[in-house]
């Protein structure tokens, strides 16, 4: 008999219909934190979703169970990466991410923020991600813009707050700090990238702060 989904359940298994098409893995994460980010921590959802995957075996759940695995926290992400080892792997691969440099802009005085912009690449295809941390308000990220300009990206900052780099370790730690406050009061007011970025942001926290256990089964490094 096969496990029934609820219709938020069948939302997010429907949108997992275009990743066997797509070869970016970017593009893959970002689809994927956007759907799924909302359900994250609740275990029974994803136990559902998972047993109906597991069931059901496909392209999409092949490549839903993939992603999912990599970008969901806790004993969710472990049943998919263990289900997805009972089927084909996608024509992308996520565990190829690598950390590029980090660099820190504190407008503090003036503006009440500091900004992070922080490079990754898949490969040779570099993105970064900009994040701007309202310090008046206990250091919480208000916007986290996504861009595969990087250097422009880092110009642009440049022009606005005099950078310093810092190590990718040191700026995730910082964006650990600011994400647990964001997670134990979702109600905060922060933009809605922050919502649709979420579980790709926390994916990259784990890795470089060497958090395994939240994150197995990606593999990072420092360019």
């Amino acid at each position: 008999m096969r496990t029934r989904l609820t219709p938020r359940q069948q939302v997010v298994v429907a949108a997992g219909r275009p990743l066997p098409q797509l070869t970016d893995p970017l593009e893959v994460e970002l689809r994927v934190s956007a759907f799924a980010g909302l359900y994250a921590r609740d275990e029974e959802f994803w136990e559902g979703v998972v047993a109906h995957l597991r069931e059901v075996p496909s392209r999409r759940s092949a490549a839903l169970l993939t992603a999912l695995g990599h970008l969901l926290p806790g004993r969710p992400g472990m049943w998919a990466r263990e289900a997805a080892l009972e089927q084909p792997r996608p024509r992308w691969d996520l565990g190829g991410l690598t950390f590029g440099e980090c660099w820190v802009g504190d407008r503090s005085v003036d503006a009440g923020y500091l900004a992070l912009l922080c490079g990754y690449a898949y490969g040779d295809e570099r993105h970064a991600v900009v994040y701007m941390v309202d310090e008046i308000s206990g250091s919480l990220t208000r916007h986290a813009f996504l861009t595969r300009q990087v250097d422009d990206a880092l110009e642009r900052l440049g022009q606005q707050v005099r950078l310093e780099p810092i190590t990718p370790e040191a700026a995730h730690w910082l964006l650990s700090r600011s994400y647990d406050r964001f997670e134990r009061r979702p109600g905060l007011g922060v933009s809605e990238d922050v919502h649709q970025t979420r579980l790709l942001v926390r994916r990259r926290i784990a890795l470089a702060l060497g958090q395994v256990g939240t994150n197995a089964g990606s593999t990072a490094s420092t360019s």
